[in-house]
Parts: C-alpha cells; sequence; structure tokens
C-alpha cells in the first residue's frame, strides 16, 4: 500500500497538503494555536500542549512500527549531528519564545485570525527560511560536526524495536494520568 503511494509521485503533493489542513485543524481544535495555551506551556501553567505533542508522538511511534512489523513500510532515519541540532534548537526556541509559536502553530494561529501570528510569524519563518538557504554552503562544516549517523536506541542497543516503544507508552501514559490527576 505505502509503496505505491510512494511510486506515485502525482497524488503526494496534494495528499500532503490535505494532512497539512487536517493537522492544522486539529491543532486548533486542541486549542494549541492559541498563544495563551503556548505561553502558559512555556510558564508551566498549562500542559496542553505537551499532551498534544506525547500524543501525537506515541501514535507515531506504535504506528510506524506497526506499519514496520507487517511489512508495510520501512524504516529510513535521518543521519544526525549536533553541529546542526543544537543552534537549530537555539534558534528554533528563541523564536518560539519571544513570538509563543512554532511553525505549525503559527500556521494554523494564522488560520484562526491571529494577526501577531500572521505579522510577525509568517514573516519570520519566510526570513529564516530564506536566510538559511542562502548560507547553507557555507553553513555545511558546521551542520555536519559532531555527526551521530542514523543510530536509533533499538539498533544501538541491538534489540527489538517493541522493547522500547512499549516502555516509551507505558511512561507517557503515566505522565497523562500524573497531568491529569493533578488537574493540570
Amino acid at each position: 500500500m505505502l509503496n505505491t503511494l510512494h511510486k506515485k509521485k502525482n497524488i503526494q503533493l496534494p495528499l500532503g497538503f490535505a494532512l497539512g489542513i487536517a493537522f492544522g485543524f486539529l491543532l486548533q481544535k486542541g486549542g494549541a494555536t492559541y498563544y495563551d495555551v503556548i505561553i502558559g506551556q512555556l510558564l508551566l501553567t498549562d500542559f496542553t500542549v505537551l499532551k498534544i505533542m506525547l500524543a501525537a508522538m506515541i501514535t507515531g511511534m506504535v504506528g510506524i512500527h506497526l506499519l514496520v512489523t507487517f511489512n508495510l513500510a520501512q524504516l529510513h532515519p535521518k543521519p544526525g549531528a549536533w553541529g546542526a541540532t543544537i543552534p537549530g534548537a537555539l534558534i528554533f526556541g528563541v523564536g518560539f519564545g519571544i513570538l509563543g509559536y512554532c511553525p505549525g502553530t503559527v500556521v494554523g494561529a494564522v488560520g484562526h485570525g491571529a494577526l501577531d501570528a500572521l505579522f510577525g510569524g509568517v514573516p519570520g519563518i519566510l526570513l529564516g527560511a530564506a536566510t538559511f538557504a542562502a548560507l547553507y554552503p557555507r553553513l555545511m562544516p558546521l551542520l555536519k560536526r559532531g555527526d551521530f549517523g542514523d543510530v536509533t536506541f533499538p539498533r544501538l542497543f541491538g534489540i527489538n524495536p517493541w522493547f522500547v516503544v512499549v516502555p516509551v507508552v507505558l511512561v507517557v501514559l503515566a505522565l497523562f494520568y500524573v497531568l491529569e490527576s493533578a488537574g493540570l
């Protein structure tokens, strides 16, 4: 099924567009496109965003590993490097802290009429992407530093992926329980 989709290049863009709209809709319905909710997360007073991200993480993790288990998909982890991860995280964090949106939530916020997202976030995304594209050739040596390859925890420890997936899911479910019990 997924191999057939992978071969049909003409349907990938419309499918991605439709899934992007669905993703934005779900972010908006979950409350993650509202400035007050995001700032509440940063101030550790509202854990809505954390709950959404953890739910997405375990859904995706279980889903992809089910697909791999039944030979419906293959994992192709992208290699990483500290030289790319650390500056990227810092830039993301600064933008997130200043504006109160991440790239996904800023687009969702524009969709429901947030002018701060439209006039602050969208130009910031475009300017950041253009700057990165212009500087990319000169940044390559920095971005490749500390290359750690395409390692995953199951590969690192030489174990079946489900020995990582199941405990992570259980820990996340326990965290959900703690957050809900505390009224967060």
